[in-house]
């Protein structure tokens, strides 16, 4: 089996219920998430969590011209990690968007994450976050082009849904590059061998 890495992309308090820009129920998945946080840092794997970090004047803005109100700018409470979920020492934190002109979806989009899990011998990524239909499947997609096998873990990610069916057809596309889907609690079977 291939050394595996988990990726939490974005569990940050913007994306969750009484933030700038709210995943529904985004807070949900913390719990299942957390569990598998844990079973990675007991086990010594890799753990990368994302994170958007934008300058206030991030070309995503309305303000700006984007489509969003203002998220995760850097330094805010907004941008911080939603204080439930659980952040190993050893958890490397990857930020991305970080220029005011340039926007990044996807974890690998203008960071070192390719090279850091390359560095640390993984070739197979776990992903659970926010949200489905944009970073989650922006990160996957990169991740499945950089030559790495990707489980997305259904029970850990939650779609913000500006249009109806959004985070379905985002699954969709995902399997269809080469994703598998699975679950918490298949995947700690695995990971600890159970």
């Amino acid at each position: 089996m291939r050394r595996q890495a988990l990726i939490v992309v974005d569990v940050q308090n913007d994306f969750c219920p009484g933030g700038a820009l709210p995943v529904p129920e985004g807070d949900r998945i913390i719990k299942p998430l957390n569990r598998v946080i844990l079973t990675f840092s007991k086990e010594k794997l890799p753990i990368f969590m994302t994170r958007d970090w934008h300058p206030p004047n991030h070309c995503s803005f309305r303000s700006q011209g984007g489509p969003w109100p203002p998220h995760c700018v850097q330094g805010t409470k907004g941008a911080e990690f939603h204080p439930a979920l659980l952040k190993p020492a050893e958890a490397v934190v990857i930020s991305k968007a970080t220029e005011p002109d340039t926007e990044a979806y996807s974890g690998f989009q203008g960071t070192d994450l390719t090279q850091r899990l390359k560095r640390a011998r993984v070739g197979a990524l776990i992903v659970g976050g926010l949200a489905t239909d944009y970073c989650v499947k922006n990160t996957v997609l990169d991740g499945l082009r950089n030559g790495f096998e990707v489980t997305v873990l259904s029970d850990c990610i939650r779609g913000v849904d500006v249009r109806e069916g959004d985070s379905a057809r985002a699954l969709k596309e995902m399997r269809s590059m080469g994703a598998e889907l699975s679950t918490s609690s298949k995947i700690l079977k695995l990971v600890v061998g159970a």
